[in-house]
């Protein structure tokens, strides 16, 4: 008498069942196989890369970050052109032994002038993981702080551990300029936190197959490593580099301030204008090591923002300090306005605190607590309009109030 074999899937019998492929101690039929294949296909083709196709033009890159970044036309033109390249480049067949390298982007510009929110849209748009890693807390591998390694694991965790996505996402590197060496001349101490960091990001940016401990921290002999190839991934460096504006003006022979500066020059025209004229002897005078800075190959400057520009920031982009606020009242039934001095009382006081468009957020934050932490427990008001007095005095909004239906008697 033949054996019978039970399915441990679905219960089965060999009788009900074509055909049950046995195990040590496990049974699976023929049509649980078959479920199991179709379960992982779907599964794969969901979390394969969704990377839009065909590639957006560069137009299209530069229209998207129009709608969150203002002002800085020549920023996105470049990095536009740059992430147009880069993904139009990914699975091309290489041709007549022509392989196209990786151009990855170092961004230059004062803080608070959108070098984060530019690689936070860009990933955004063309659905590709996406991680910001900071460099001060970066070290060289044994010592106190984070190995460069780690930079990886952020972008694994955003593409949820699937390989395949991570290694077609971007990642960007922030306070890339605190890293700099602090003397040109060599040192016969280790420089832990700056050029030994320098080194480390080097085989990160080039290209090549780096081991990752999954859930971060140090490396162990006993730790299972995850390889990830990093020839595709796009990474974009930012930091503020202060005085560097100083080397290139030196070089070119043009004083930024002082006796022998022009006093008709705009401040900031003529910082933009001399920050646009950089070049990778000026980056390695300031501190980076001569590796670094060719596997950064574009260079693009930010814009210091004036008066106009801050005022734009917080009216215009699809996500709008204004408009956040304004959506925050109406989910409460009250509509939010302001008056046009007082949203320039708001510039004027974020370009005394010079860290660009995050002063704003801070100010707005602090003249809308106490009215927030009101509004809720306010019976009837209908409107609350912000005056200049709201933000340069700590003044009273001016509110108005729904009518009260009086319930009629019979």
């Amino acid at each position: 008498m033949d054996r019978q074999y039970i399915c441990s899937f679905c219960g089965r019998s060999s009788e009900e069942v074509e055909a049950i492929v046995t195990g040590p101690g496990v049974n699976i039929c023929n049509e649980c196989v078959k479920y199991a294949e179709e379960i992982i296909r779907s599964d794969m083709s969901r979390h394969s890369l969704k990377l839009a196709q065909p590639v957006p033009t560069p137009q299209e890159i530069n229209g998207e970050l129009d709608k969150y970044v203002i002002g800085q036309e020549m920023a996105k033109k470049s990095i536009s052109v740059a992430v147009y390249n880069h993904y139009k480049r990914i699975g091309q067949e290489v041709k007549n032994d022509l392989e196209l390298s990786k151009s990855n982007i170092l961004l230059i510009g004062p803080t608070g002038t959108g070098k984060t929110l530019m690689a936070q849209s860009l990933a955004r748009f063309l659905q590709v993981p996406f991680a910001i890693a900071d460099a001060t807390t970066l070290t060289e591998a044994g010592y106190v702080g984070e190995d460069v390694e780690n930079v990886l694991v952020r972008l694994l965790q955003s593409a949820d551990y699937r390989l395949e996505r991570a290694e077609k996402g971007i990642v960007y590197v922030d306070e890339i300029d605190k890293i700099a060496r602090k003397e040109e001349s060599s040192s016969i101490t280790r420089d832990v936190s700056g050029e030994g960091v320098q080194q480390g990001l080097l085989k990160l940016l080039e290209g090549s197959i780096v081991s990752v401990p999954p859930k971060g921290g140090r490396k162990h002999p006993e730790q299972s490593l995850i390889n990830v190839n990093t020839k595709d991934i796009l990474f974009i460096c930012g930091g503020s580099f202060e005085g560097l504006e100083k080397i290139v003006a030196h070089r070119v022979g043009k004083k930024v301030m002082g006796f022998g500066a022009k006093i008709t020059e705009n401040r900031l025209d003529s910082l933009a204008r001399i920050l646009s004229q950089v070049e990778p002897d000026d980056l390695l005078r300031f501190g980076l090591i001569p590796e670094l800075i060719g596997r950064l190959p574009i260079v693009s400057t930010l814009d210091e923002l004036d008066e106009k520009t801050l005022m734009r920031i917080l009216i215009e982009p699809k996500n709008a300090l204004v408009k956040q606020y304004k959506l925050l009242f109406e989910m409460d039934h009250v509509e939010l306005e302001f008056d046009q001095k007082a949203l320039k009382a708001v510039v004027r006081e974020a370009q005394k605190k010079k860290t660009g468009a995050r002063a704003l957020r801070s100010i707005m934050e602090n003249v809308m607590l106490d009215i927030m932490y009101r509004i809720p427990s306010m019976e009837n008001v209908k409107s609350c309009y912000i005056t200049e007095s709201v933000i340069t005095r700590g003044a009273e909004p001016r509110y108005t109030y729904q009518k009260k239906v009086q319930a009629s008697r019979a």
